[in-house]
């Protein structure tokens, strides 16, 4: 019964605004965030089979698929980007306004955050332990931050750390953090390398093996030009896909490469690491606390931002 009528009220064109439309339209952008019609079920307190019915009822209506089914979740399709941009900050509002204040005995909405993995797993979930302590409901996602600015702008993430500030004026920005790059090697290496380093500039590090978080070495080469002012024609002798890899392969002495200090820190303070070279000027990268556009989806938002920005002046 309950899927006849959903399917039923999915009849007609796309725009039309009937009761049902907008459960509809609830149902998939808790899929789109949650990124499971599992998970989606139990933020909705729905069965699934009801959140894949009324999904398939709004596939139907657009004429086009939302969303991949994987084996482990769903992932959006472009136009399901394009209809999450354009109702997340309308339904997000409506959902303000109708909540219950507090005492009312609703459970507010999880906080949506995401940036560098590295940054998060070092960084931010031991400042945001006591909110989670607290009550706090956060889902959080790694990824790159152009993916990211992108998910965001469609209303997938509330907050995004990002490492460059995002384009335009339809997302509020804030400095969270300024990250310094620092030359690294195992203690055996900076022995052999450092010293010809000071003496006679990067050439002393061609038979030292390149440990990088990408091929294409977007670290390092700009390590080089902004310290030793050329371009960077090396290549890479391993490349991991994440920079606490990158700092565990290198302190066991795979080679040097560079990395943000705060991630290595403890590294060097122990002698695990040694800096190869301390520029007067090292190359500062800045990251930015990124808000999605509308009203928060909860209360809970504006105190995971907080605080993520007081704490982070200590990072």
């Amino acid at each position: 019964m309950t899927d006849r009528n959903t399917d039923e009220s999915a009849a007609g064109p796309a725009g039309a605004a009937r009761p049902a439309d907008l459960n509809l339209l609830r149902t998939f952008l808790a899929v789109y965030r949650s990124g499971s019609f599992t998970a989606a079920a139990q933020l909705l307190g729905l069965s699934q089979p009801t959140v894949t019915a009324q999904i398939r009822a709004l596939e139907r209506r657009s004429g086009r698929d939302l969303f991949e089914r994987l084996p482990r979740g769903a992932a959006p399709t472009p136009v399901a980007d394009e209809l999450a941009a354009r109702i997340a900050a309308p339904l997000d509002e409506l959902a303000a306004a109708t909540a219950p204040g507090e005492g009312g005995g609703g459970g507010t909405a999880p906080v949506h955050l995401a940036g560098p993995a590295e940054l998060l797993c070092t960084r931010v979930m031991p400042a945001l332990a006591p909110l989670a302590a607290e009550g706090v409901r956060l889902r959080v996602a790694a990824g790159l931050t152009d993916p990211l600015l992108e998910e965001l702008r469609a209303g997938r993430h509330d907050l995004v750390i990002a490492t460059v500030r995002p384009r335009g004026r339809s997302l509020a920005a804030e400095p969270l953090m300024d990250e310094e790059f620092v030359l690294v090697a195992a203690a055996s290496w900076a022995e052999r390398v450092a010293a010809p380093l000071a003496a006679e500039g990067p050439a002393a590090l061609r038979d030292v093996p390149l440990v990088a978080y990408a091929e294409d070495l977007p670290i390092v080469r700009r390590y080089w030009r902004h310290v030793f002012g050329r371009r960077l024609s090396w290549h890479a002798a391993l490349t991991l896909p994440d920079l606490r890899g990158v700092l565990s392969a290198v302190a066991a002495g795979a080679g040097f490469s560079v990395l943000p200090r705060y991630l290595c820190r403890d590294e060097l303070a122990s002698g695990a690491l040694v800096a190869l070279y301390e520029p007067d000027d090292p190359p500062i990268n800045t990251g930015y606390l990124v808000q999605r556009p509308g009203p928060p989806s909860g209360p809970d938002v504006a105190r995971v931002r907080d605080l993520l920005l007081r704490e982070a002046r200590s990072w």
